[in-house]
């Protein structure tokens, strides 16, 4: 809990630009001075307020509705003022500077979200999930990062460490009293124990995957020789023309991005240049940043002319990706086809599609979000991030680690406890400054 005298920190909370309506947030321990000079008064707690907002001559800078929240009942738990008045930005600007003028200092980026994370008002998956709900650019997304902030996430971390504290109680009464033979059932609640924990951990970890991926969305790379429709397919995935399209060979020199969204998943796509043997020297540099990009791409999409059939060329293509990365084959131009294209032998199944006629396209899309490993799942998702997967997946090794040393108690326990800690770091019980430094510095001023 922050001291009540905490310095007073005031900021623009609204959107840069116009607007009908703008708001001043002011939070500290000396609101009254400040809400008087402004106002001639302080307003009555949680009670809409029409009002003038005042310069420091009295005259009149703007009017709108003053809100008074007192600690430790607003969003940061200390004393709280919001000033809502017209959103153009000159206003805002002389109205956040009579604040200063009155005591208060300029937030910084995050700062009000700090304070209420440090004030226990939010735990910090919960503060995250504040700035993931204001940048989420899909209706999942935003449903996702309030799964979140309602404490979702955080009430499924919390159980499996209470899960982990059940599991090391049990171990450390084997462990006090080595003079004593464990019992047989011991052992067996021990075992079953570790087992159910693994199981719960992986479900959670399974659900912030989903959670990251919203957030984040995943790189498709569009692969193959040239003139197989590359950006013809980029067009119509994207339902416009950004890519220049030609039936000449090696057209496409840089690799064109484009953001898509499918069922609210965000897949960046990336037309690349066509993958051949080149003595043109922009169209070999073209190919070599293709090389590049494949390799930190999260799907490959290999695309192929159903007209020409599989040619050596293309198996080595194939051949020649990372092959740690996933790949979707995706037969184009079916609509030059008169009969079906046979499968490719050893290489799974794949797409047909016609960038053309947009046969096979909605196929496509769906096949897209599975091969990147979006599993929708009836409860919902809850968002996530990357740090939030680290620590998920260093607990799940220390309980795999535990494992392996059933037989030693004490080494046993340290990987619970360890477990225990990477769990504790999602949510702040144990959180380095750094740590805090470095997501607070994210937000956006007003929050």
């Amino acid at each position: 809990m922050l001291p009540p005298n905490v310095d007073t920190i005031a900021a623009v909370a609204t959107a840069q630009g116009r607007g009908g309506v703008g708001v001043i947030r002011v939070s500290g321990g000396d609101i009254e001075a400040l809400a008087c000079g402004i106002l001639a008064k302080l307003p009555a707690p949680r009670l809409a307020t029409y009002s003038n907002f005042l310069d420091a001559n009295g005259d009149t800078l703007d009017q709108g509705i003053a809100l008074y929240f007192p600690s430790p009942h607003s969003y940061t738990g200390e004393h709280v003022l919001e000033l809502q008045g017209h959103g153009g930005p000159a206003v805002l600007q002389m109205l956040l500077q009579r604040c200063l003028d009155l005591g208060a200092r300029l937030a910084h980026p995050g700062e009000f979200t700090l304070r209420a994370f440090l004030n226990g008002k939010l735990d910090l998956a919960q503060a995250e999930s504040v700035a993931d709900l204001i940048e989420a650019n899909s209706a999942e997304a935003a449903r996702s990062a309030m799964r979140s902030l309602r404490g979702e996430f955080s009430n499924a971390v919390n159980k499996l460490v209470g899960e982990l504290i059940h599991l090391r109680m049990l171990v450390e009464a084997m462990l006090d009293f080595p003079e004593e033979e464990v019992a047989v059932d011991d052992i067996e609640l021990r075992d079953t124990l570790l087992s159910q924990l693994q199981s719960s951990l992986q479900n959670t970890l399974d659900s912030a995957i989903q959670g990251s991926l919203l957030r984040e969305g995943a790189q498709v790379v569009i692969a193959g020789q040239p003139n197989v429709g590359k950006s013809s397919l980029l067009n119509r995935l994207a339902g416009e023309e950004l890519a220049l399209v030609s039936a000449i060979p090696g057209t496409t020199r840089d690799v064109i991005r484009q953001v898509i969204q499918i069922r609210g998943v965000p897949l960046h796509i990336m037309d690349t240049a066509g993958l051949r043997a080149s003595q043109d020297e922009i169209e070999s540099m073209g190919i070599a940043l293709t090389h590049q990009t494949l390799r930190r791409a999260d799907l490959i999409l290999i695309l192929l002319d159903a007209s020409q059939g599989i040619t050596l060329e293309d198996k080595a293509i194939i051949e020649d990706l990372p092959a740690d990365i996933p790949r979707l084959l995706v037969m184009n131009k079916i609509d030059l086809l008169q009969t079906t294209s046979p499968d490719l032998p050893g290489s799974g199944s794949f797409v047909r599609v016609s960038a053309k006629t947009e046969v096979g396209i909605d196929e496509l899309r769906v096949k897209l979000l599975e091969a990147v490993g979006w599993r929708p799942q009836e409860s919902g998702t809850f968002m996530a991030r990357e740090r939030h997967l680290r620590s998920l997946n260093l607990a799940r090794t220390h309980l795999t680690q535990a494992h392996t040393v059933l037989t030693n108690s004490e080494l046993f326990a340290e990987e619970l406890r360890l477990a225990q800690r990477a769990l504790n770091e999602i949510v702040g019980e144990f959180t380095p400054d750094d740590l805090l430094g470095e997501i607070f510095s994210r937000f956006c001023i007003g929050k």
